[in-house]
């Protein structure tokens, strides 16, 4: 649950604690955009979602 929130409000970060750190670096620069700030949370979702299934 706490990831979920996190993939909400940093997605960067969640793809950090899932030890993703150039797809964390490329989340950053999505979640720098407005428009970019939609997709890079869907990406975070989906990767936490894979690492914990």
């Amino acid at each position: 649950m706490i990831m979920i929130i996190i993939c909400f409000l940093a997605p960067w970060l969640a793809m950090f604690l899932r030890g993703k750190v150039f797809q964390g670096i490329l989340c950053i620069l999505l979640h720098l955009t407005i428009i970019g700030w939609i997709p890079a949370t869907i990406w975070a979702l989906v990767v936490t979602r894979r690492e914990t299934a």
